[in-house]
């Protein structure tokens, strides 16, 4: 990304950040008595917290280390925190013009008015903590997807092929050991022939990945086809050469806008991430450029992190393609974003004789927090005709 396009962008989102949390930051402060002691602290705590996911973004580049850890916690918890105080405190101001307009409020609301304040203050800080808290834990537990699929393609040797399919893990400081090697046993557990990485392996930056030896883990993933990966738009945002060196040294074929055959019975075709001019100022190629090394008397399955513009892989007589990305908005009420943005936000779809399916990803970018859908590791069995 240009340096001026880039300065123009975090300005932007910077300023959105800062209105957003003042907005919280006015309402909340409303509700403590003028005069009180807890005030001065308020403030202070309020700023702090709401300032550790920039700081957060800048120590990890500048100095990875314990305390920048902590912070990124605290920073990441933030965003989704922000998400719901927003959420409630809007719904309280629309109640209030409801109110203005019919007086749905009982008198006795007014008369402690800064008690009612008070009690309205903490009901809506236990209940984004509960719903915050669920996101954590729900955000802990991935389900394990399963589908079958029929190809009308003959092969040689084996009649089925059992893909377990992964995509936004985002290793990094918030998805690191523990999770990494969740995701590593449950991919053994599957028993799978081939593994796929549809995107979004590591976060933003490589540092924690590299500080923590998380690709250690990644090398005891055991599937007798390999492991198999494409880029993602943060592989790019964080320095894509370094982070596809990271994978390849640690087990993973990393496809860039190219195809393989597979075991002498199927194409596996990996796409450059949609972002990548963005990012980088060069092209990814075209599919039907991509598609002219296969033969498509072969299976072929397609990796493409973003899923846009599907009809193109039915066209070029892709049978499956699998994709991620979108997280399903990953926090409520952003999946109905995502679901105007995308043909298939999340799931799985047959266009013409291509199937698809996006997940919703196993990782979190962001808070560690998911509502409205599960993270998943997807196991895919293709039998051939």
């Amino acid at each position: 990304m240009k340096t001026s396009a880039f300065i123009i962008f975090f300005t932007v989102v910077l300023v959105i950040y800062g209105l957003v949390n003042s907005y919280i930051f006015i309402r909340g402060l409303q509700a403590i008595p003028a005069g009180s002691i807890w005030r001065p602290w308020y403030v202070a705590g309020f700023w702090f917290i709401a300032s550790t996911f920039v700081l957060a973004r800048i120590m990890e580049r500048l100095y990875p280390c314990g305390f920048t850890g902590v912070i990124t916690w605290i920073g990441s918890f933030w965003l989704a925190f922000m998400l719901y105080f927003i959420l409630v405190a809007l719904l309280i101001d629309f109640a209030r013009i409801i109110n203005y307009f019919f007086h749905i409020f009982p008198p006795s609301f007014y008369i402690d008015y800064q008690r009612t304040k008070l009690i309205l203050l903490f009901t809506s800080m236990a209940l984004v903590t509960l719903t915050v808290t669920a996101g954590f834990i729900n955000a802990r537990t991935p389900r394990i997807r399963k589908l079958e699929l029929q190809v009308g393609k003959v092969v040689g040797g084996e009649k089925t092929l059992n893909i377990v399919m992964a995509s936004d893990i985002h290793l990094g400081t918030i998805i690191a050991k523990r999770k990494a090697n969740r995701l590593v046993s449950t991919i053994n557990g599957l028993h799978p022939d081939i593994v796929l990485f549809a995107g979004d392996v590591v976060d933003e930056d490589l540092a924690p990945v590299i500080k923590n030896n998380l690709g250690a883990d990644l090398t005891r993933i055991s599937a007798k086809l390999g492991v198999y990966a494409i880029t993602g738009n943060h592989e790019y945002i964080g320095g894509v050469e370094p982070a596809v060196k990271y994978m390849q040294e640690h087990g993973i074929t990393v496809l860039r806008d190219t195809a393989v055959l597979v075991d002498q019975r199927f194409y596996l075709v990996g796409r450059e991430d949609r972002d990548r001019p963005r990012f980088s100022g060069n092209k990814r190629k075209g599919l039907a450029e991509i598609m002219q090394q296969v033969n498509l008397s072969y299976p072929v399955i397609l990796m493409d992190h973003q899923p846009f513009n599907l009809e193109r892989s039915a066209e070029q007589g892709v049978d499956l393609q699998l994709s991620g990305h979108t997280h399903h908005g990953q926090l409520w009420p952003f999946n109905h974003i995502t679901n105007a943005i995308y043909e298939i936000s999340t799931g799985y779809k047959l266009i013409g004789k291509t199937h698809f399916y996006v997940s919703t990803g196993f990782g979190t970018w962001g808070p560690p927090v998911r509502l409205g859908n599960r993270p998943e590791i997807v196991q895919i069995l293709m039998k051939f005709e």
